[in-house]
């Protein structure tokens, strides 16, 4: 166990078995991180503990700690919520972030005012105003705010009204975009319930509104108000026009939201849907940094709890793409919303969508930091997901072996960016060291001369490693890896017979279904480093008959057949030639050409395999 500061030894005997927020502090009393605790005693303690299991990253806070506050409450929920306010106020450097957290804009509703307005603001504040957002799309905000200025009349002043009243009506009154409450020309019921429309259309209920104004527009012209009845019908008018363009899909089911996720290494984004009366309306999307050596679910969990109970508008239903430890805290904290996490049907489908938004957005974060050439595939991000990866699999290298009856043993590596394969980075290789077929040592060289090459020519490694075999091959494969300090490199083993995928250090396999694009992609990677392999394997076969029967031939030495080979090819190409074509190589004469070819004409066999080949050789023939 590691010592304790001396302030934090002090503070730690006292400290309750009970829910609190522990606040660890520097040398300068900078806070560096902010954390929550079923039982604060013994999590503060966990901190000193020696756990092989601890991350880069805490261990290196414990390195900087120098002093502790903590604050006890009533409960975990209560925990909860304190520790994600605490990070929002003072942003500790090892604490899970959320990138530009203070520069997302808001529409706010000034709904606590007599004559309420609508402007944008980046402040949220306990002020009694309604605020919509954050619009991580700044332009969508934009196109809101201009339907409601252009469909509602609300007022663009700042007077503190009615205790500040001007004496006549700005330009808007005479435009037609204001009514001119200042001046009392419209009462302020009507204005009120003029924002009461404006605060169901911007939470998404434009139906509502449209039945409301449809209903006002009837009832005045029941009254043979036509005026007002004709301003209705233009509003009306303006409100069916505007609805269907905000509406990107039509789904199933009432108000909900929906999260996606993804994540590739230290860069993560975390999307949101809002779906109302099962229209998707928008997408808002964070991105979140300081996540390194931090688990997927603890990410999600610190996102979900810096934002989603302070959100002003939320739905009934929450779809998240997996759980977390602290659902149940997050969900007493937010009692309106009832959280699951769907695995098939409908529910899944909408997960489903919001995270290809979510991977959707971390490439284009990747490739405007010049991070990334091309956008990976969505099988990539699946096989993330069904291996448990922290880095997204961008690259990855194929190995397999080829043998024929223990002779011509041969290895392949195949690459595989973005989920497409690239053939320049091909490699293939002639087992040296092996004698006899032993798959498991040859994958084993094969392995150790790819990495130690790679390391040759500085290019950098896969962000996975494929092995076409079982858990032997998988073996030998880590050997080779952790003798070149590779050993921490993500290695996994496709196994033909079952299609069990082995990860190294895990002991069971996990098994992926036959229809996901994540087996799909592993499959492929397989079975083109086989083909790869055999198609090498069977031109050493071809070109070793080729050598073994021209070679006994009198009269052709080492010289002579590489210069068939490389000519023609192949035995039966040196049988197709005419006397002239091998008169031209250097060495040759028509007379010679003839006396070749009509000694391998006259006893040619049926090209029906290496038997046959072999059949034909054994007679001399005097080429001088």
């Amino acid at each position: 166990m590691q010592p304790l500061p001396d302030l934090v030894a002090s503070k730690v005997p006292h400290l309750p078995e009970s829910p609190g927020v522990y606040l660890w502090k520097g040398r300068d009393g900078t806070i560096l991180y902010v954390g929550k605790a079923a039982r604060l005693r013994s999590r503060v303690r966990s901190y000193f503990a020696n756990d092989p299991g601890t991350s880069l990253k805490t261990t290196y806070l414990v390195k900087q700690i120098a002093d502790l506050d903590t604050i006890v409450v009533p409960s975990e929920a209560h925990a909860l919520i304190l520790e994600a306010n605490l990070i929002k106020e003072h942003r500790p450097r090892f604490n899970i972030a959320l990138k530009d957290d203070k520069s997302y804009p808001y529409i706010k509703v000034t709904s606590q005012e007599p004559f309420p307005r609508v402007f944008v603001t980046r402040r949220v504040t306990n002020d009694g105003a309604k605020y919509f957002g954050p619009y991580t799309d700044v332009g969508a905000m934009r196109r809101a705010l201009n339907v409601v200025k252009r469909i509602f009349t609300v007022r663009s002043c700042s007077y503190d009204m009615p205790a500040e009243m001007p004496e006549r009506p700005c330009l808007d009154y005479y435009i037609k975009r204001c009514k001119a409450p200042c001046i009392l020309a419209q009462s302020q019921q009507e204005y009120r319930q003029m924002i009461d429309e404006v605060l169901l259309f911007l939470g998404g209920r434009a139906s509502e509104v449209v039945r409301r104004v449809r209903a006002r527009m009837d009832e005045a012209a029941e009254r043979m108000d036509f005026e007002r009845a004709a301003e209705l019908r233009d509003v009306l008018h303006h409100l069916e026009r505007m609805e269907e363009p905000t509406v990107v899909l039509r789904v199933e089911g009432g108000d909900r939201d929906v999260v996606g996720y993804a994540r590739d290494g230290d860069d993560a984004c975390v999307t949101m849907l809002r779906i109302r009366e099962g229209k998707l309306l928008a997408r808002e999307h964070r991105y979140l940094e300081n996540i390194e050596g931090e688990p997927d679910p603890a990410v999600l969990s610190a996102y979900l709890a810096a934002s989603y109970p302070a959100m002003p508008e939320r739905a009934r239903e929450l779809l998240l793409p997996f759980d977390f430890d602290d659902r149940e805290l997050l969900e007493q904290s937010v009692p309106d919303a009832k959280m699951s996490v769907p695995q098939r049907g409908p529910r899944r489908e909408l997960v489903d969508l919001a995270e290809q938004n979510a991977r959707h957005l971390l490439e284009e974060l990747k490739l405007s930091s010049l991070e990334s050439e091309e956008r990976a595939g969505e099988p990539v991000y699946d096989l993330q997901r069904e291996l448990g990866l922290e880095r997204l699999p961008r690259t990855l290298v194929c190995f397999d072996i080829s043998t024929a009856q223990g002779t011509d043993t041969v290895g392949s590596a195949v690459w595989f960016e973005n989920g497409r394969p690239k053939r320049g980075e091909y490699r293939k290789f002639r087992v040296k060291t092996v004698e006899g077929s032993d798959d498991f040592a040859s994958m084993r060289e094969v392995v150790t001369r790819y990495f130690n090459r790679r390391m040759a020519d500085e290019k950098p490694s896969p962000e996975l490693v494929v092995i076409d075999g079982g858990r032997g091959q998988l073996s030998a494969a880590h050997e080779a890896m952790e003798s070149l300090g590779l050993g921490d490199r993500p290695l996994v083993s496709l196994a033909k017979k079952e299609e069990e995928v082995f990860v190294w250090g895990r002991t069971d396999p996990v098994r992926i279904s036959r229809r996901s694009p994540a087996l799909r992609l592993l499959q492929q990677a397989r079975d083109e480093a086989h083909r790869f392999a055999v198609t090498y394997n069977r031109k050493r076969r071809s070109m070793r008959t080729v050598t073994s029967e021209l070679l006994q031939i009198p009269g052709i030495g080492p010289t002579k057949r590489r210069q068939l080979i490389q000519a023609f090819g192949s035995l039966e190409g040196v049988r197709q030639a005419t006397p002239g074509d091998i008169a031209k190589l250097r060495g040759w004469t028509v007379a010679s050409a003839e006396k070749l070819l009509a000694r391998l004409r006259a006893e040619q066999l049926p090209p029906t395999g290496p038997a046959s080949v072999q059949g034909s050789v054994g007679y001399p023939i005097d080429l001088d």
